[in-house]
């Protein structure tokens, strides 16, 4: 019996007032890179996919392993490894938006600490050669479509908690036409519990990101404010604006789990 081999459309890129956009043979965009900027994050939502950063300690933020589970155009890979200077990891299913990346979005190729997988990120958080690995997963799946995430089931979400050291963090992107915020959120709380998962709101365009934990402790409101000060001034990014942004689950989808 043989298997057959995906075929991927093409990747492509536009650009507009100096930001390069990363599309998948559609009008969707993948991700951004500002041409002339590449380390800073372009986009509002890839911005609060770093919101993790309020729930971990000053001294730590470039302590540890981040892993991107989609690789978009890299923006985020290239904070974790740059700025952040931690161990990365980037799994990646489509070998298009590697080479894309590598070609048009300035990702370094792989060296002792940037790990840039072509891999199945469903199959990658099941293997037990991953259990408890990494304490920052940034989970941001969609395909040309863009219509909801690809990996959205309550097993992934329990995988993605294996992964995860104990006080590590999680945040997701929840965005497409066919998405269900509180779906998705109801299966994030049942694998990581209701009290260690919270939400910002949603940007403009409607990407909503979630930011799930495994056994923290949430500081007090001081330590959150000095927290995001510190990443304002070191990493130039919104932290203040997230903390007025993030709330626990509503009670709604409490209520349902």
């Amino acid at each position: 019996m043989t298997t057959k081999t995906p075929t991927w459309g093409p990747a492509t890129l536009s650009e507009f007032d100096g930001v390069r956009f990363l599309h998948l043979d559609s009008i969707w965009v993948q991700g951004a890179m500002r041409i002339r900027k590449p380390d800073q994050l372009e986009l509002e939502y890839i911005q609060r996919m770093c919101a993790w950063m309020l729930w971990r300690d000053e001294a730590s933020l470039g302590e540890g392993h981040a892993v991107q589970l989609g690789l978009g155009a890299a923006a985020l890979t290239r904070f974790c490894h740059g700025q952040l200077k931690m161990r990365t990891t980037a799994v990646e299913i489509n070998p298009e938006v590697i080479a894309a990346c590598r070609q048009w979005f300035r990702l370094p190729v792989n060296d002792a600490r940037l790990n840039v997988v072509n891999a199945d990120a469903g199959r990658w958080v099941a293997d037990d050669a991953h259990l408890q690995t990494a304490d920052v997963l940034n989970v941001d799946l969609y395909d040309h479509d863009a219509a909801s995430p690809v990996l959205d089931s309550e097993d992934f979400y329990a995988g993605c908690r294996s992964v995860l050291a104990d006080g590590g963090l999680m945040t997701v992107n929840l965005f497409g036409r066919s998405a269900s915020f509180a779906r998705s959120a109801q299966r994030i709380a049942r694998a990581f519990g209701s009290d260690q998962v919270w939400s910002l709101a949603p940007t403009k365009e409607g990407n909503t990101v979630v930011v799930a934990a495994r056994g923290v402790t949430v500081p007090d409101r001081e330590v959150l404010e000095q927290r995001a000060a510190t990443i304002e001034s070191r990493f130039k990014l919104p932290a203040r604006k997230w903390l007025r942004l993030v709330r626990p689950l509503p009670m709604s989808i409490i209520q349902a789990l």
